[in-house]
């Protein structure tokens, strides 16, 4: 089987090794998460030189470890594999389905000799929780499908090649792996439908099934278009269904966010440095469940490639928000959108996707956000076209796709 090295994840676990914190593996089903720990993270630490009965590894999802979600019995295994004072590695795989899951974490925080990793795939259940019961002794390692430059990496095949398979069928390392368009299609087919979708319903004892379907073809459909519940409410309504609420729309769309399937960016009022409270974006986790939902319907690719971008941006570890610049002229005032304000640390982007700014109009039009931001940060368009990295005169910096998704540092440039 073709092997997948997701080097970064496994940087920022080596990192977090023996540093007294819960480390707490999220993102979304079928990413990788399991794979993460075992057997790429268990590999490095045999080659490291810790002795293999000193990792202790349960896949809590699996019918023959059903009882280990019990708390107490969890617990007992665990300590009756501590034979000696040495370090130990505990790797607990889809932690939320253990009752009182926090109890028994905090129990495991209090042994000197044992280093703890968890996995999970929602949030409600486990980064909200964690983040709550843990703060300040957790560390949170989100993972991703793919990044464009893994799946080159997976795949080698061509550049190009690779760019119309990944904005079609994502980078779901277990779609990736499939042999064909057909494999492929199934798969994505059988996961959301299987997997998330079930989950969803279980967890959340969701009784319109439809709605939900619908909220989700929705909100595939509106990939980087400005909407919120109220909006989809009212698209939802236009079909002739009235025995459905804006509450109802609006817990839907939670529960999609907590699943890790969707993201949420809310807009961000670059001069006056406040939220705007509604209305957002929405973009998917993987486009390959995006596009599944729609039978591979609604290609825009200026759409999809902003997906792209944004998810990007977050495997980077960038905070991302859409932007807004307030401008006053002559006939008043005029709001101007920014696709993207990233930032981490003290550092700070702006970032416009286009297809293309050959013609001197959208070249303008793509570039008079930007220069209406009236601060120091730097600019940057990146347009489909192959092209070498390159400053216009407004001091903008223009990045074809590729080479921002395969040069993690190029915004440096």
């Amino acid at each position: 089987m073709q092997e997948i090295k997701r080097e970064q994840y496994l940087n920022e676990l080596i990192t977090a090794r023996e540093n007294k914190l819960i480390k707490v593996i999220t993102g979304i089903r079928r990413s990788g998460k399991s794979y993460l720990l075992d057997p790429i993270f268990k590999n490095y630490l045999i080659l490291s030189g810790v002795k293999e009965n000193h990792i202790i590894k349960l896949d809590l999802d699996l019918i023959e470890n059903h009882k280990y979600r019990d708390p107490m019995e969890l617990f007992n295994y665990v300590m009756s594999n501590v034979k000696d004072n040495d370090m130990y590695y505990v790797l607990l795989d889809e932690i939320q389905l253990v009752e009182n899951f926090e109890e028994i974490l905090n129990s495991f925080l209090k042994k000197n000799n044992l280093d703890v990793y968890v996995t999970g795939s929602n949030s409600k259940f486990l980064s909200s929780d964690i983040i709550t019961e843990f703060r300040g002794r957790s560390t949170e390692i989100k993972i991703y499908p793919l990044s464009f430059k893994e799946f080159i990496e997976a795949k080698k095949m061509p550049e190009d090649k690779a760019w119309r398979e990944y904005i079609l069928y994502g980078g779901l390392p277990p779609v990736v792996l499939q042999n064909n368009e057909k494999q492929k299609r199934e798969y994505l087919s059988n996961l959301f439908e299987t997997t998330y979708l079930k989950d969803i319903i279980e967890r959340n004892d969701i009784k319109r099934k439809d709605v939900l379907d619908a909220i989700v073809n929705i909100l595939a459909s509106s990939i980087g278009s400005l909407t919120n519940p109220a909006n989809i409410y009212k698209t939802y309504l236009s079909t002739g269904d009235k025995d459905i609420s804006l509450n109802t729309i609006t817990s839907y769309i939670e529960y999609l966010e907590n699943a890790f399937l969707i993201k949420k960016v809310e807009r961000y009022n670059v001069k006056g440095r406040k939220y705007i409270t509604t209305p957002f974006k929405y973009y998917f986790t993987d486009l390959g469940v995006r596009n599944i939902r729609l039978n591979f319907r609604q290609q825009e690719e200026n759409h999809i490639m902003e997906n792209v971008i944004y998810n990007e941006l977050l495997t980077r570890g960038y905070n991302v928000d859409v932007g807004v610049v307030e401008v006053r002229n002559k006939d008043g005032r005029t709001n101007y959108e920014i696709d993207f304000v990233c930032n981490m640390a003290s550092n700070r982007y702006y970032i416009q996707s286009a297809l293309s700014i050959d013609e001197p109009e959208k070249n303008f039009q793509e570039s008079r956000p930007l220069n209406c931001v009236g601060d120091n940060f730097k600019k940057v368009i990146v347009v489909k076209d192959d092209i070498n990295a390159w400053y216009n005169e407004d001091g903008i910096l223009i990045i074809g796709i590729k080479e921002f998704l395969l040069n993690k540092n190029i915004l440096e440039t």
